[in-house]
């Protein structure tokens, strides 16, 4: 059910069929010369109207800004702070909690470590502070790592590059401008530098040439699944992380 295409008396009467809502969060930032900035946002989106078409689940607009700290200094990313981050999940769970709602699945197309740490404190505070409510916190890049990368013929591959040109490929083809040369940010970890692009000027983490839209079909259908599986879980009776 998409929250935002429904009506009062529709939210009301489906809510007598779940109590779970998934909100999705994605980015405005660079993807190479190719791909769109709201890259992240539109796959997680996507991916997410096919997961959850199959279950009785809200499903919540995309929040289009995250923390993009890499990336940043590249053209056309617009970033926000941590704290923000935090503040605008905790209020929206918050609210949808007022609304009746209790599982909450925070769903991330952007995998950075610092945006991924402010949705996982935000939720860590709220399992405290409201009762009976169960949360995900959840990058399908993370979870599915192995899988996703074992599409790739590109070792390493990981941001721009080929799975994420792929995925476009699949979902919005008229939006893939071409391809980007292959490139590998300098590893500058654990140092913290200050000019971001020095290192990484293309803002490409892999080979976009490589990219298929069979790949990304593969790669969509990997994510739905277990997305699916993590909404199933949420939903069981018998739900094994109960507090």
């Amino acid at each position: 059910m998409i929250l935002e295409n429904i009506t009062m008396a529709d939210f009301k009467k489906h809510l007598e069929k779940t109590k779970t809502i998934v909100f999705p969060f994605g980015t405005i930032e660079e993807h190479g010369n190719h791909l769109p900035l709201n890259t992240d946002t539109l796959i997680v989106y996507e991916v997410l109207k096919r997961a959850t078409g199959k279950r009785d689940v809200f499903l919540a607009p995309p929040l289009y800004y995250g923390v993009c700290t890499t990336t940043y200094q590249h053209p056309g990313t617009i970033s926000i702070s941590a704290e923000t981050l935090r503040r605008l999940a905790s209020d929206l769970v918050k609210d949808a909690y007022r609304k009746g709602l209790r599982n909450f699945i925070l769903i991330s197309g952007h995998g950075g470590g610092i945006h991924m740490s402010a949705l996982r404190e935000a939720a860590e505070i709220l399992v405290e502070e409201l009762d009976g409510i169960k949360m995900a916190v959840v990058s399908p890049y993370y979870i599915l790592n192995k899988e996703l990368a074992g599409l790739a013929e590109t070792p390493g591959d990981l941001h721009a590059g080929e799975i994420e040109t792929s995925i476009i490929l699949a979902i919005a083809p008229e939006l893939v401008k071409g391809t980007s040369p292959e490139e590998y940010p300098v590893q500058t970890s654990p140092f913290v530098v200050k000019d971001k692009l020095r290192y990484w000027p293309g803002g490409v983490w892999g080979n976009p040439a490589k990219a298929s839209r069979e790949k990304g079909e593969r790669a969509i259908q990997l994510i739905a699944d277990k997305i699916t599986d993590i909404i199933d879980t949420m939903e069981k009776e018998e739900y094994p992380f109960q507090p």
